[in-house]
């Protein structure tokens, strides 16, 4: 039978791989469709007054067309770097009044930098003699002057609206934008998942120690740090709720290399490897307890104020009892019999059975297992 084509797990598997390349051909894309709108819109105008007042115009639409996947890339890549800049840098902590003047003085900037190019090179080099004979019907330095205007005015809108496709990739992801606007998520839909409950271990005492503020430092500095590690191993943040995070994969994507069991390992080690900078800061470095399950669940839209994709079902409050077990064994890691039989996990990590456990809230016992990293063999 053949493989499902799904675009979010292929949207997100291209944006971990290929950020730059993912970030930069969404804004590629988007603003070749903006001047193709722009152009349509004024070759349609200039024939109705040409209609009405009876003055010829180029009938051809081929110069137009040409213009706006030009123009389109060349805003897309300059534009789409500048974003990737502003993400990387300083501004980022900046305040958001200050990061929308300094995009707004880089637009202004990349508007005059592409209409001298287009004017003085693709225009008199490309388009008037292959469509115009060598006479340019704008030889008028005010017709310039006007399309600079309308540059002036078109492209701070539509940049508004790529901010909203920006924001809207961070909150839910990349590749759930499109599926949302088709209504995939309107009605619930059966999808089957792996889930990961990760809460920071000794989180009261943390923050007893540290006071509300520091600890809330604390929690954005893990939370960032594991992040870092979730392109590696196609996992998407599901949510954030206090101190915890819960992650989660399609079913495929999170068995291919045993990704949904190695990316806990590759978080311990992201800590380890950032140790002196927790040590000095907060005086220890965080680990963090998980459980991890699998299972059928609902996927669907919610909310009217604040709209969201929601998982429900048993799935969720089985992975999330599997996590909260994990201090009364004295075990960072726990996984379910589900995830066992399906993985081939033992051959790779050290499993021990903690046998079959009534969870909280749940009538029949689970199989659970903690998981722990094999020793290196030495020759």
């Amino acid at each position: 039978m053949p493989k499902k084509f799904d675009y979010t797990t292929q949207a997100r598997k291209i944006a971990f791989k290929f950020p730059v390349f993912f970030r930069v051909s969404i804004q590629i894309n988007f603003w070749i469709l903006a001047f193709l709108l722009l152009t349509a819109v004024i070759h349609l105008s200039t024939h109705s007054l040409a209609a009405n007042f009876g003055f010829p115009v180029q009938k051809s639409f081929i110069p137009s067309l040409i213009m706006s996947f030009i123009v389109g890339t060349m805003y897309g890549i300059i534009l789409g770097y500048v974003d990737i800049l502003l993400d990387r840098s300083n501004f980022r902590n900046r305040s958001m009044g200050l990061v929308i003047i300094i995009r707004a003085l880089v637009y202004f900037a990349v508007i005059d930098l592409v209409m001298l190019f287009i004017r003085n090179v693709v225009w008199d080099l490309l388009i008037v003699p292959r469509f115009f004979d060598g006479i340019s019907p704008l030889e008028n330095s005010l017709s310039w002057k006007y399309y600079f205007y309308l540059l002036l005015i078109f492209t701070p809108v539509m940049a508004l609206l790529m901010s909203f496709i920006n924001l809207m990739n961070e909150k839910f992801g990349p590749g759930v934008l499109i599926p949302m606007l088709f209504g995939k998520y309107k009605n619930p839909r059966e999808e089957e998942r792996i889930f990961m409950f990760m809460d920071l271990k000794s989180s009261t005492s943390h923050a007893e120690k540290l006071g509300h503020l520091k600890y809330s430092a604390l929690i954005s500095d893990s939370f960032m740090d594991i992040n870092r590690v979730l392109a590696r191993h196609n996992a998407e943040v599901y949510q954030y709720v206090g101190d915890e995070i819960v992650v989660s994969w399609p079913l495929t994507e999170g068995m291919r290399k045993l990704a949904c069991v190695e990316f806990y390992f590759s978080v311990q080690k992201q800590f380890d490897d950032r140790h002196q900078y927790y040590e000095r800061k907060y005086g220890f470095v965080p680990q963090f307890k998980a459980g991890l399950h699998l299972g059928m669940v609902t996927a669907v839209e919610v909310g009217q104020v604040k709209r969201d994709i929601a998982y429900h079902g048993d799935t969720l409050n089985t992975t999330a009892r599997i996590q909260s077990i994990c201090n009364q064994y004295d075990r960072t890691f726990l996984v379910s019999q589900d995830i066992k039989d399906i993985s081939g996990i033992e051959r790779i990590y050290r499993l021990e059975s903690l046998g079959d456990i009534t969870l909280k809230g749940k009538d029949n016992p689970v199989g659970v297992y903690s998981v722990s990293s094999k020793p290196q063999v030495k020759d």
